[in-house]
């Protein structure tokens, strides 16, 4: 299964694109969208940008599935909201793309790759570097995004029995396609 975890952002969105067979996980690509090259004020230019760039990512590597971090309210919400919408561009391009999308939040990702939900960021980079045995860490957004990845290959096959077996709302969420 090749799974594309996606970390939005409105300036900086990561990606990561892993196969995963069983318990071998081999990494095949990361990296991130930037919207720089978009006026900071004009955020219609932004998302496309991101929506662009998710689709294109999409597009390359041929994902079966795709994860996306669910965001939180932070302590301003105008950033929240902003952050809403960056999200929303990566879901609605992830979805126009045919893709199946799961959701994990970043406590959740971080338990899975680094044994506990408040692990640094650098902690994260290190560890998906050892996990997927990469001569470098990927920089903090694309290694979020391959995180959501792992956590996806590791716990999404359990999310999906809980939920097929109408065990109700977990605590991860996907969003199938028709």
């Amino acid at each position: 299964m090749r799974i594309l975890g996606i970390d939005p952002g409105l300036r900086t969105t990561g990606f990561g694109v892993l196969d995963a067979e069983g318990p071998q996980l081999r990494y095949v690509a990361s990296g991130v969208i930037e919207t720089a090259s978009a006026a900071l004020g004009d955020l219609p230019a932004r998302l496309k940008l991101i929506f662009d760039g998710v689709r294109e990512v999409s597009r390359r590597y041929q994902p079966d599935v795709a994860v996306v971090e669910i965001v939180f309210v932070n302590v301003n919400p105008q950033a929240t909201l902003l952050l809403g919408q960056a999200r929303g561009a990566c879901l609605t391009a992830l979805v126009s793309s045919e893709l199946a999308v799961a959701e994990y939040t970043a406590l959740q990702m971080k338990q899975a790759v680094a044994g506990h939900g408040k692990a640094a960021k650098a902690q994260v980079q290190a560890m998906v570097q050892r996990l997927l045995s990469l001569p470098a860490a990927p920089r903090p957004d694309a290694a979020d995004a391959l995180g959501l990845a792992i956590t996806h290959a590791h716990a999404g096959r359990a999310v999906a029995l809980l939920q097929a077996a109408g065990a109700g709302r977990t605590t991860a969420s996907m969003y199938r396609r028709r």
